[in-house]
């Protein structure tokens, strides 16, 4: 686990000369076919020396959630282990870690039918407005969530309108699906400590994917014309900025300072989770003058990995 360019791809796949593991991806945007230079998604020629389970398996029209994720990576990790080898998941999308450890509650399937009724009512009066219909059936998920926060707030007023019973009550109940009763788990958090070093790193890594034809990317999506800027895919950070431009909303100069600062927003928010994440072993990324190359980091994952007790 770690932040978006803490160097998790390189460790883990240092790690296959050691390990008789298998990689699964945990990059919720690496899951979606044509989200390959912005998502950071390994090239094919790495691939094809560590292939990740859970890459490209879904179009950028269908939406992949957590629980998606659960049960696929369940699913393949039986299959590793069924091998004699060891699932090594890599990734920074800390919800799926997360989910993947304690389970998920367990909610109603989605419903079409409510689903389209609460777009209707949406588009007709506002995301707002459905935002204080949530608040009177449910206020406690409400109070966690931004009335423009338009995905979340449709699903938490569709599981009350299904099921009658409130999504923070449900998320009460016990949960399914969780592996930590069922795997002897061990955990690597790639911390980096110098902020200056990895926001950098992040604006010198978002450059060079526009000199790879990030823009070229996103615009090849965006004229599929199925799309649209509320799909999950398409708000992943850097696809939703430079949608943004192709949408006329900013210069494309704007839309690259912005997916910067998204990215180190988004990295800032990975730590936090990491600094309260129970059961890691942290590895430091970074010296107070440079990042640590995988050379230099993988003596530590070994030392970890060795050392640490199941």
């Amino acid at each position: 686990m770690g932040p978006t360019a803490s160097g998790k791809t390189d460790l883990a796949i240092a790690l296959q000369d050691h390990f008789p593991v298998e990689l699964i991806n945990v990059d919720s945007a690496q899951v979606y076919r044509q989200l390959d230079i912005g998502s950071a998604k390994p090239d094919r020629a790495t691939l094809e020396k560590a292939p990740h389970h859970l890459i490209d398996i879904r179009d950028p029209l269908d939406a992949y959630s957590a629980a998606d994720f659960l049960a696929d990576a369940t699913r393949v990790m039986a299959e590793i282990t069924s091998r004699g080898n060891i699932p090594l998941l890599v990734g920074g999308t800390m919800l799926y870690f997360k989910v993947l450890l304690e389970g998920l509650s367990k909610m109603p399937e989605a419903n079409g039918e409510i689903r389209d009724q609460i777009q209707q009512q949406a588009d007709s009066e506002g995301w707002p407005a459905v935002y204080k219909q949530l608040q009177a059936v449910d206020p406690d998920t409400a109070a966690r969530l931004h009335p423009n926060h338009s995905q979340r707030i449709q699903r938490a007023l569709e599981v009350y309108l299904v099921s009658g019973v409130p999504m923070s009550t449900l998320r009460l109940e016990e949960n399914i699906g969780g592996i930590s009763e069922k795997y002897a788990i061990k955990q690597l958090a790639l911390m980096p400590v110098n902020r200056k070093l990895i926001h950098q790193r992040i604006e010198d890594r978002f450059k060079s994917m526009m000199d790879q034809g990030f823009e070229a990317e996103v615009k090849a999506l965006y004229q599929r014309g199925d799309l649209h800027g509320d799909l999950p895919a398409i708000r992943s950070v850097g696809y939703r900025q430079l949608w943004q431009y192709l949408d006329g909303q900013c210069s494309l100069d704007e839309a690259v300072e912005k997916a910067i600062a998204a990215t180190r927003q988004l990295a800032k928010r990975q730590i936090t989770w990491l600094r309260n994440w129970p059961g890691s072993c942290e590895i430091q990324t970074d010296t107070e003058t440079d990042f640590l190359s995988v050379d230099r980091m993988l003596p530590l994952a070994l030392k970890k990995l060795t050392d640490a007790p199941i």
